[in-house]
């Protein structure tokens, strides 16, 4: 397990969430992981083309939300699998 800051998460723990503006469940797991506290870059990929091109490179796919853990991806998700995901990450 990794060691934790004072604010209780992963000292050095990297989240970005990759979203699209006018998408609903980027809406909503932005709120998710707000309301929980947890820390994150949120970078919007319509607006971007770095972004966008890092979300593919990443995940092999153009589907928001999806989340980068430090490297791990969760691509194409909902509020549900994110908690579920930080979680075996231990962040919740």
């Amino acid at each position: 397990m990794r060691s934790r800051s004072i604010t209780g998460y992963p000292d050095n723990m990297k989240l970005v969430l990759y979203t699209k503006a006018g998408c609903g469940w980027c809406v909503r797991v932005r709120n998710f992981l707000t309301e929980k506290k947890v820390p994150f870059e949120e970078r919007e990929v319509l607006t971007n083309r770095v972004f966008f091109d890092e979300l593919v490179a990443k995940s092999g796919q153009t589907k928001t939300p999806t989340l980068d853990l430090d490297g791990v991806i969760l691509a194409d998700t909902d509020t549900d699998a994110v908690e579920v995901f930080i979680r075996k990450q231990h962040i919740l």
